[in-house]
């Protein structure tokens, strides 16, 4: 059975427009598309390390990977939202 006209964000592929620290303890992740998911720092020990200056020299790569200049650590944006196979809706 197909259901037409699906409603939401079925088929947009999520990219990241910018980053955020505006909430206490919370990474803050704005897409592209008007999505803001809110993360808690404790789930990302090496960017709750980083001093708030740090924080803020990040580079957005693909729309997909954030980097920053003082964490070892590469961050995909299934590392904020999940992999996508596990929560997938398939019609």
């Amino acid at each position: 059975m197909k259901i037409a006209n699906l409603e939401g964000i079925v088929g947009i592929r999520p990219v990241i427009k910018s980053i955020s620290f505006d909430k206490k303890d919370y990474i803050g992740i704005c897409l592209a598309d008007g999505r803001l998911l809110y993360a808690p720092l404790n789930l990302y020990p090496s960017i709750s390390a980083m001093t708030p200056v740090q924080k803020e020299d990040y580079l957005i790569t693909d729309g997909q990977i954030i980097i920053w200049e003082h964490c070892d650590e590469v961050f995909h944006l299934e590392q904020f939202l999940g992999r996508e196979v596990d929560y997938a809706y398939s019609v």
